[in-house]
């Protein structure tokens, strides 16, 4: 066993301010590493792009996290969710992810995303008016003034989410999903106790009076005779409200970070909007909001030239896998032109992001209002940004940055 990346499995401060170059002199060992997490559970780290693609894909290897740790003696944290709030369609295995997936699936058919887009420019363009309201010079955050509240806006009108009730939402979550050691504080029991209650409360309501939202959909939704329990339609939702914000904030701020921190390639987004889809491609390779997933082996077997044991622990790190230099030439440039671009970030294979098509929807409609509303956008400083302190979704935490106001777009 090594203790290459033996930090890893918390927050670290060695490999937030250098993640690049720790997993880079990690890939260049083995793509592949036996590592003992912080916790002090032993486990296989991916970091290989070719090794993690071909874990996302192998049957092999259970995304049941709570059967692993029950079948491990492990015990689950008190406090939060019951198990029951675990078996999310992230976390399950064929046929219940199937089953899960034909379900949620109804909200995320093409029109139904493209209907949307009004609502998503409409959204932007008022945001950006508060944000000019601030005068010109004014530092503004960029994170709490636009990332935020554009996708958490838009999921919370997929969901059926009432406005008013959007912010107690997102404060709750930004509790849970910052990381702590050992058991969690009572500020997240807290949190995770008023999400859960929240949450029946609104399945409830949408049985009795549904509407053309996603949570009416899945009180109501049937599959083969089958329909999904309160609980069940729980999870989901909580499910798709962090990935539906988190992800795509954390995105939208990383990326327009790196073009802000590469004023030659901003300015040519600046003047050609054409090269934008490119642009998000590489935003999500370049920030990969979802730094891992868990797997666990089901059966003895050989991987990637390693042979691993019914039981054992495997991580993959999108983090790594997105800059192994065998698939991405000069992987640690920032390069808007960058193709073909296979990232990561949006997973691979059965539990390939659900989401995708809507994210790359609010990406593109986000950062093309940035380009044409605030061209002369910049950092408020060349200070370093706060960094989330959590391991699985992360990304900043505040943008500073300065801009000329300008008029509203038609």
């Amino acid at each position: 066993m090594t203790d290459t990346l033996s930090s890893w499995g918390g927050w670290s401060p060695a490999i937030r301010d250098d993640p690049f170059g720790h997993f880079a002199e990690a890939r260049a060992r083995c793509p592949v590493q036996r590592a003992r997490l912080a916790d002090g559970h032993p486990a296989w780290v991916v970091l290989g792009y070719d090794a993690a693609r071909r874990a996302l894909g192998d049957s092999r290897l259970s995304k049941d996290m709570l059967a692993a740790l029950q079948d491990a003696g492990d015990v689950v944290a008190e406090g939060l969710p019951g198990p029951e709030f675990s078996r999310h369609m992230l976390n399950v295995d064929p046929p219940d992810h199937t089953r899960l997936r034909r379900l949620v699936s109804r909200a995320f058919v093409p029109g139904r995303i493209a209907a949307l887009e009004p609502a998503i420019r409409a959204i932007a363009s008022g945001l950006l008016d508060e944000l000019d309201a601030a005068g010109p010079g004014a530092t503004v955050d960029l994170i709490e003034g636009y990332a935020y509240p554009l996708p958490f806006g838009v999921i919370g009108e997929l969901l059926g989410i009432p406005a008013g009730d959007r912010p107690r939402l997102h404060a709750w979550f930004q509790v849970l999903l910052t990381g702590w050691a050992g058991d969690p504080p009572p500020e997240a029991v807290e949190a995770s106790d008023g999400i859960v209650a929240y949450l029946r409360e609104l399945v409830e309501g949408k049985r009795r009076s549904p509407a053309d939202d996603l949570v009416s959909v899945l009180v109501h939704a049937e599959v083969e005779g089958s329909r999904l329990e309160d609980h069940q339609i729980v999870t989901e939702v909580l499910l798709l409200l962090i990935g539906g914000d988190e992800t795509t904030r954390h995105t939208l701020s990383g990326g327009t970070r790196q073009l802000l921190q590469h004023p030659d390639q901003h300015q040519r987004l600046v003047h050609d909007l054409e090269l934008l889809p490119n642009a998000i491609e590489e935003m999500l390779r370049w920030t990969a909001p979802v730094k891992n997933m868990a797997r666990t082996i089901t059966a003895d077997s050989e991987f990637h030239g390693t042979q691993l044991h019914q039981g054992e622990k495997m991580i993959l790190l999108f983090e790594s896998a997105n800059f192994d230099e065998k698939v991405f030439d000069d992987p640690d440039a920032f390069n808007i032109e960058r193709y073909p671009n296979n990232h990561l970030a949006f997973g691979f294979g059965t539990h390939f992001c659900l989401g995708n098509q809507l994210a790359r929807l609010e990406l593109s409609i986000m950062q093309a209002r940035l380009l044409q509303r605030i061209p002369d956008m910049r950092l408020a400083s060349d200070a370093a940004l706060p960094l989330r302190r959590a391991n699985f979704v992360s990304g900043l935490e505040k943008m500073p940055v300065v801009f000329t106001p300008s008029a509203p777009l038609g």
